[in-house]
């Protein structure tokens, strides 16, 4: 037996065809056809996210200036200035909630343009932003927010504004805290910063809810 003969041995498949005489791959599987899905129709349907952010500065101490944070009063802390109440914690929610639905932002919906919503509460902006998103046919799934900054000390009272800021939005809320280490504007007193995210989903015509 030659030493090509044995190459083989019986039972085993035969030897493969050289590269030049192999058949070339069947593309019909990839080819368009009456199944084919439309990413764009099932896109509308999947789950959107949003980011906002807020920042305000300190009053002045002898303002008199009440401090609003996460829906919350907090008595003998000096408030933060702005058109509202400069509830940063509210109004990042709300920021979150108008860009993961498409609905601009905080500034665009609530401005200095728009006189009536001068010192207006976090509570009141955070109600109304999330009964503009479900008019606009979505429903919120969740908001996250981060407070940052060296005072007041909240932990004691992050539960509590959770469930605040869950009641404005009627929808779940987690809210935490955390700080620069004194480093920046932040670090130095001088303001207060807050970050948000926000998940809302699309509901068809048929399931969305009336909106007052």
């Amino acid at each position: 037996m030659d030493a090509a003969s044995t190459d083989v041995v019986p039972g085993d498949a035969a030897p493969a065809a050289p590269d030049s005489q192999a058949p070339a791959p069947s593309r019909a599987r990839h080819a368009a056809g009456p199944a084919t899905i439309d990413l764009n129709q099932i896109a509308q349907f999947l789950p959107r996210t949003g980011i906002g952010t807020d920042v305000h500065a300190f009053a002045a101490p002898d303002s008199g200036t009440p401090m609003h944070l996460a829906c919350l009063e907090w008595p003998g802390e000096v408030g933060l200035a702005g058109h509202s109440d400069g509830d940063v914690v509210a109004h990042a929610c709300c920021d979150a909630l108008f860009s993961a639905a498409g609905l601009g932002d905080l500034g665009s919906n609530f401005g200095t343009a728009e006189p009536q919503w001068k010192g207006a509460s976090g509570t009141a902006l955070l109600s109304e932003a999330a009964r503009r998103v479900r008019e606009a046919g979505f429903e919120i799934g969740n908001i996250a927010v981060q407070l940052v900054g060296e005072r007041p000390r909240v932990a004691a009272r992050s539960a509590e504004a959770s469930r605040a800021l869950s009641e404005a939005a009627s929808a779940r809320v987690s809210f935490c805290a955390t700080t620069t280490d004194h480093l920046g504007f932040l670090g130095r007193t001088e303001g207060l910063l807050a970050v948000a995210t926000a998940l809302v989903y699309p509901l068809p015509d048929a399931v969305r809810p009336v909106v007052p």
